[in-house]
């Protein structure tokens, strides 16, 4: 019998909590199959089989556990049943809508039929609910905890709807993010100040380049490049916006690690580009498409996520015309990007139509002053409205390695 143990996620991690199970209680699992996610305060990882076997749950999702606790054992002396593989993780099996189809349709019943896994089981319990009155949707007709989120004991009298409400433990990660954004409201005096761009010249760039840079380099040419490579700029030109506090001491760096907030299934992630200021065009875009598969994939590791020293948070793909993005602590300073929107300018005297972005600064005042902020966010807006100069040096095609 193998006791499988929460390995360490990083340094300075004592504990995790246990996310989500992929595998179910009595399953047979193979050597290196994903069997559970487990929330750190800075990531959520996946938790491979250390060996193959019948494997028996000593957690529930939702416990935490410290580094070095048994979360499973594993009988690995328990032959495979035959004519069976091994359970497929939850994050591969059939849709919901699928396998109650599937359910409905088949007459076998084993005695798994109608277990609810220990999560389903506390889950009913806390709604009153009988297990005889879920019907199962996981393998050989499991009670899921997705089944016990679902179903909605009777109110007992005529209704509109469903009236049913969920109580849901927030994630170590979830809980580190909301510790941190209050954090940086209460102990730093954050202001924001805001501009306008026209990015009617980036369109044109990315018109007349974008199919040959994809063909190129594989990957596309997108705005985040444009704005990674401005913010480089306006860094060099006001340093102190690239700095943080550290007691009654100010720290500058000489480098830019480049933080980019992405949201990922498990909420905010925030993986860092490093030495932004050594990267070109692809080298950024091929970074930020790295980090972001990682992100999304829940696949993105504590180091990846630590050490950035200004962060660019990008809330346009989401609809947003406008905000005050929060700093993430330690650094001192966050741009603000939103969506595109063809608005009324004035250009030469005459009004036109032009494709706007607002822009947002927020800083901490502590260590910003008002013409190091101002002056930043006019430094981005220049690069951004002037990039074939301020960028590219003149040199398109030679900036895009084409």
């Amino acid at each position: 019998m193998l006791e499988m143990k929460v390995p360490s996620p990083g340094e300075s991690i004592t504990e995790v909590e246990i996310a989500q199970w992929l595998v179910e209680d009595g399953d047979y699992v193979e050597k290196d199959q994903a069997i559970a996610e487990v929330d750190s305060d800075k990531a959520t990882l996946e938790l491979p089989a250390e060996a193959s076997g019948v494997i028996t749950l000593k957690a529930e999702e939702g416990d935490a556990v410290a580094v070095g606790a048994v979360v499973c054992l594993i009988d690995t002396d328990a032959p495979k049943p035959e004519g069976s593989e091994a359970v497929e993780t939850k994050s591969d099996t059939k849709t919901p809508e699928v396998a109650k189809v599937e359910a409905a349709s088949s007459t076998t019943s084993t005695y798994a039929t109608g277990t609810p896994s220990p999560a389903a089981k506390k889950i009913l319990s806390e709604k009153g609910m009988d297990v005889k009155d879920v019907q199962g949707t996981g393998r050989d007709g499991r009670i899921t905890k997705d089944d016990a989120h679902k179903a909605v004991p009777s109110m007992g009298t005529p209704g509109d709807g469903p009236r049913g409400t969920e109580r849901k433990k927030l994630s170590m990660l979830r809980r580190k993010v909301a510790e941190r954004l209050v954090s940086a409201k209460n102990e730093t005096a954050m202001l924001t100040t805001f501009n306008e761009v026209d990015m009617g010249p980036i369109f044109a760039l990315r018109k007349e380049y974008k199919e040959t840079f994809k063909e190129k380099h594989g990957v596309g040419l997108g705005f985040m490049s444009f704005f990674t490579l401005a913010v480089v700029r306006a860094l060099e030109l006001y340093p102190d916006v690239n700095s943080m506090i550290d007691g009654d001491y100010q720290i500058k760096h000489d480098f830019k690690d480049i933080s980019i907030a992405v949201s990922g299934p498990k909420g905010l992630m925030v993986p860092v580009i490093r030495h932004a200021e050594n990267l070109t065009f692809r080298g950024v875009e091929s970074e930020v498409k790295r980090l972001a598969i990682r992100a999304r994939d829940g696949k993105i590791t504590v180091d990846e996520m630590t050490g950035g020293t200004f962060t660019i948070s990008n809330g346009g793909v989401f609809g947003s015309m406008l905000s005050t993005p929060i700093i993430n602590p330690p650094q001192s300073g966050i741009l603000g990007m939103h969506n595109i929107v063809e608005r009324p300018v004035v250009k030469d005297g005459a009004i036109v139509i032009a494709p706007v972005m607002f822009v947002a600064l927020s800083y901490d005042h502590r260590i910003i002053d008002g013409r190091e902020s101002v002056g930043f966010l006019v430094a981005v807006k220049e690069a951004l409205e002037n990039p074939t100069e301020l960028l590219m040096n003149n040199d398109v095609k030679k900036a895009l390695e084409l």
